[in-house]
């Protein structure tokens, strides 16, 4: 296979997805013209042995169970909850209440596993809480749409699961790998609001009064049922007692009993989230099947033989291979969203980074990262589409506002490559 023939599915590939068509079928519109212009293989039966063998997984259960435990959430009366339990103990912190989309959207990560998710729940709060009470909306706006990646990184992460399957490692260990990491940026985007509060004193609007410790420790109880489902979830995986799916099974029935618990479970809500978990599993399920048959005629054509050698010619050390990549996912975030980008990437890309001597675990940490920067940047940020349905702003003005945090999204991938313990450590354990 030469670089025109290359150049040619890969500009058909991107005319098709320009057109409108939906993801998974044009995938698989280019992966049957490339099988029927450059192989002799019949189309038919490698497509229908792909597609089931891609979609029939076991481990792949645990998406759609842990897509419905985030839309049972997402209709229960418990994100909530996590502004009353979290707004007391924050009054003091410099930044004050900006602080509660980062450590709200890294609680509400823990049990949802979608960046658009987490984003939305956690805006439809705060958002008009903040700018009641005169926070300033582009820092509130940047702030959550950095804070509501959290929800790629945080385990249980939905593209961690299609990453897992795609490069057949433990979704377990990809899960327990990535809560250091979450942590960190966790510190980190609220350590920026510290600064950010400290050079802009004039910007924060005054504290409300003084409460007690024992108002603070009352307010705590909000955060009961939504930690102990957090436990619930990440404590079965991480102590071994159940596999990834299972804790999903678990999941999505902690959050039916809170949710019935407080009184906000009933046929409808029921049904609403049943059906929305069912529509976004199914458009992942389409994109994993076109995805899968697409790898399979590039293998046969020869493309990721090809790329591996090309890249491999360039004799790149491990940190400038690691560089290329970042800026090659970040491009390709503009035009696709993170599911669309691992599964169509990762068969192309894993023999070089095999080569490399990357370890796999780390690398689908550094992943995570990469695409979480793709989530805030235009013109396919998905992030920045979920805040311009809650504030009705323009796109460039939210790619501006959430600038600032695509920066500490590298310092955080800079900072797993210089420490890669803090990615292996958790794993090592297990």
């Amino acid at each position: 296979m030469d670089i025109i023939t290359a150049a040619l599915l890969i500009g058909v590939l991107i005319a098709v997805l320009a057109s409108g068509l939906w993801i998974g079928l044009a995938l698989l519109g280019v992966a049957v013209l490339a099988m029927q212009a450059f192989t002799g293989r019949p189309v038919g039966d490698s497509m229908v042995f792909t597609i089931w063998g891609s979609t029939s997984s076991w481990a792949l259960t645990a998406l759609p169970l842990f897509l419905w435990m985030g839309e049972i959430l997402f209709r229960s009366r418990l994100t909530a909850d996590l502004f009353k339990g979290l707004a007391p103990w924050l009054d003091r912190v410099p930044g004050r209440l900006l602080h509660t989309h980062v450590i709200g959207c890294g609680i509400f990560a823990a049990v949802s596993g979608s960046s658009a998710a987490t984003c939305a729940t956690i805006g439809k709060i705060t958002l008009p809480e903040l700018r009641q009470r005169g926070y300033p909306d582009a820092i509130a706006m940047g702030s959550l749409a950095g804070a509501g990646t959290f929800g790629l990184l945080i385990p249980p992460s939905i593209i961690m699961i299609v990453y897992a399957v795609a490069t057949d490692v433990s979704i377990a260990k990809l899960f327990v790998a990535g809560v250091v990491p979450g942590l960190m940026l966790v510190a980190i985007f609220s350590g920026y609001l510290v600064l950010w509060a400290l050079r802009h004193p004039d910007q924060v609007p005054p504290a409300d009064a003084p409460t007690t410790l024992a108002h603070k420790l009352q307010a705590c109880r909000h955060l009961i049922p939504i930690v102990t489902l957090i436990i619930l979830v990440i404590g079965s995986i991480y102590s071994g007692l159940a596999t990834a799916t299972e804790s999903a099974a678990l999941g999505v029935a902690g959050a039916l009993g809170l949710s019935a618990l407080e009184g906000t479970l009933n046929w409808r809500s029921f049904r609403e989230g049943l059906v929305a978990a069912c529509r976004v599993y199914c458009m992942i399920g389409l994109i994993l099947a076109g995805a899968s048959f697409l790898t399979l005629a590039m293998g046969f054509i020869g493309l990721p033989r090809e790329m591996a050698s090309f890249i491999g010619q360039l004799a790149l050390s491990p940190w400038e291979l690691l560089l290329l990549l970042m800026l090659f996912f970040i491009v390709l975030g503009c035009f696709l969203d993170g599911i669309s980008m691992v599964v169509l990437t990762m068969a192309v890309l894993l023999p070089t980074v095999q080569a490399a001597g990357i370890d796999l675990i780390w690398f689908g940490i550094f992943v995570v990262l990469v695409v979480e920067m793709a989530q805030i940047t235009p013109p396919v940020g998905f992030n920045l589409f979920v805040l311009q349905g809650l504030t009705g702003r323009e796109v460039p003005y939210l790619a501006r506002a959430a600038l600032p945090f695509f920066g500490l999204l590298v310092l955080a991938a800079l900072l797993i490559y210089l420490f890669p313990q803090t990615v292996l450590w958790l794993p090592s354990l297990m």
